[in-house]
């Protein structure tokens, strides 16, 4: 049996590739639900620090950012799917449930690297516009937030490639994504190579388009800075 016969019977037979588009599909619709969810999250727990730091009266508020920080980076990721999908979440769907774990995993990530950008712009700039008349939601949304997003961009395109990566263990809550899609043609064809480099280059090739649209999203963002 030549090669070309041999993918056809793994994937073209029992018409197996539709597990793969099935994956596919759940593995882009998970990582784009997730990553929205952690950039909601991880822009309001940067800004609330931003505010509290340096007011006794929010001490609270930096607190309980803290305690999510520590506890969600603290637990595996694979940990943590588990907990929402047999504790938590247990009449949720599989897919619902991993954009919900992924996303607060990635919040904290994203909290971090979002607060980084914006401690990273001169606080002159916030005390300039206050002494304009703006208030301090307005000067972060108009003047310190952008500049911050601009700087950490990069990092922040790192994290979406690390988290399209990290949702290759959502098949541990029986959800079919590229990873369980491969592991299920391999286990009714026992065929344990092709399936698993079909899985690599898919892999491969979604982190190149997304490094490619960052860095086009990076060179739009220098040239609209030097206009």
């Amino acid at each position: 049996m030549n090669w070309f016969d041999k993918l056809h019977e793994t994937f073209i037979e029992g018409a197996r590739y539709e597990w793969l588009i099935e994956g596919f599909v759940n593995t882009l619709i998970i990582t784009i639900g997730a990553l929205a969810i952690g950039v909601v999250i991880g822009t309001v727990i940067a800004i609330a620090k931003y505010f509290s730091e340096d007011n006794k009266k929010l001490f609270w508020v930096n607190w309980i950012c803290d305690i999510y920080t520590t506890v969600i980076r603290g637990i595996p990721i694979t940990v943590l799917l588990l907990v929402f999908f047999y504790i938590i979440l247990v009449s949720a769907d599989g897919v619902t449930v991993a954009i919900i774990a992924f996303g607060i995993n990635s919040g904290a990530y994203m909290a971090e690297l979002i607060r980084s950008g914006i401690n990273a712009v001169d606080r002159g700039q916030m005390e300039a516009a206050r002494s304009l008349g703006m208030s301090k939601a307005q000067a972060m949304s108009k003047i310190i937030f952008p500049q911050a997003i601009k700087n950490i961009l990069p990092a922040i395109g790192n994290e979406c490639i690390a988290l399209l990566k990290e949702t290759s263990v959502a098949g541990y809550v029986a959800i079919v994504d590229l990873t369980r899609a491969a592991t299920n043609i391999r286990n009714k064809t026992f065929d344990a190579v092709n399936p698993i480099i079909l899985l690599a280059l898919i892999y491969l090739i979604l982190v190149v388009i997304m490094t490619k649209l960052l860095s086009v999203l990076e060179r739009r963002l220098r040239r609209s800075d030097g206009k």
